[in-house]
């Protein structure tokens, strides 16, 4: 594996998630008994935690076959211009100048991020925008991978 990341949730989300369901547990404990209170807030931190783990779960890694993205992969052959960018260029491409037939994994925790262009004539997505937390390291194991 040349380069891999997983695009984990920050630890604010878990913090400001909890005080929610601490909110949720003060509000029903208030209106119903506490046995219920209980009940209900150990369901709604199991569906806290079970969104974040899989909203987190996206990964993007480089490895001498193919760059993945999400549920996504392209051979490296197909694989293009490898642009990194600044939070001002994720912001502008994937608003004002998207292009609808983008491939993107996005997490709004992540400002910075890679854009991939497609070089597969059968394919008509044109480029991937794919968040990542080191996204010159990310541009580099690509062009490394892809010269190989």
């Amino acid at each position: 594996m040349d380069y891999a990341e997983r695009l984990t949730v920050p630890l604010r989300w878990w913090a400001q998630g909890t005080m929610l369901v601490a909110s949720l547990w003060l509000a029903v404990l208030a209106a119903t008994p506490e046995v219920v209170a209980w009940s209900v807030t150990a369901g709604a931190l199991a569906v806290m935690v079970a969104l974040f783990v899989s909203y987190g779960s996206a990964r993007v890694a480089v490895d001498r076959q193919a760059f993945r993205a999400g549920r996504a992969q392209v051979p490296l052959e197909h694989v293009g211009a490898v642009t990194p960018l600044d939070a001002d260029d994720v912001r502008r491409l994937a608003g004002v100048e998207a292009d609808a037939r983008a491939y993107l994994v996005l997490r709004p925790y992540l400002k910075r991020g890679v854009r991939v262009d497609i070089t597969d004539p059968a394919d008509p997505t044109p480029y991937w925008l794919v968040s990542s937390r080191r996204p010159d390291a990310l541009a580099s194991a690509l062009e490394a991978a892809r010269t190989r």
